[in-house]
């Protein structure tokens, strides 16, 4: 805890300048670690993309204890994009974009009764989290109504787990974010692009 390790200024990205996969971008497995300014990006433009081209599930998965991110940057991944298991973690502003390329509804659902995926989950064995400043948007680009049924997660019933100035944007295309965090917070869809839902405080 007294000198932690520290990763700085890291780029990712999946597919664009050329073909290329990966199932997990980033996987921070030791406790006591600074995440400062990583984008983590399936890319959404270049060569070798698309939905069965540049494959990537995962931008940033925490397993470690005591893991503090500053300026997080996750966008376009498959499936959920942070995955977040370790205690005391603590992320100081996320900005993220939903895939764009869905090709159907049931090619990207997280079971059978959740569409889409959460863009950033705290596991429910989670009982120490904060976060602050996290972002979501969205712009389903192949003309199909393209629905995610939130776009945070996190257990609620951890007393040591807590979320402050969430939102989801819709920016264009089709389809909806249909609420900020585990069903907490408006939808956002093609009738309002642009205009934020705002959660203050989860829980």
């Amino acid at each position: 805890a007294a000198d932690p390790s520290l990763l700085h200024d890291i780029y990712f990205r999946i597919g664009g300048a050329e073909p290329g996969k990966a199932t997990d971008s980033l996987v921070v497995k030791s406790s006591h670690v600074i995440i400062d300014d990583i984008w983590a990006w399936r890319a959404d433009d270049g060569d070798g993309v698309g939905w069965t081209a540049n494959t990537a599930d995962h931008g940033l998965i925490v397993t470690g204890n005591d893991v503090t991110g500053y300026g997080l940057f996750v966008e376009h991944y498959q499936k959920t994009q942070v995955i977040w298991s370790g205690q005391g973690g603590e992320d100081i502003f996320f900005q993220n974009e939903m895939p764009y390329d869905p090709p159907s509804q049931a090619a990207w659902m997280a079971n059978a009764t959740t569409d889409g995926y959460p863009a950033f989950a705290v596991t429910s064995n989670v009982r120490s989290f904060t976060g602050y400043g996290l972002g979501s948007y969205c712009f389903f680009n192949q003309g199909l109504p393209i629905e995610a049924t939130e776009a945070f997660q996190a257990p609620a019933t951890a007393p040591g787990v807590h979320l402050h100035d969430l939102l989801t944007v819709f920016l264009n295309g089709s389809g909806s974010i249909n609420s900020v965090i585990d069903g907490i917070g408006a939808p956002v869809t093609s009738a309002a692009p642009g205009t934020p839902s705002d959660v203050v405080s989860f829980p």
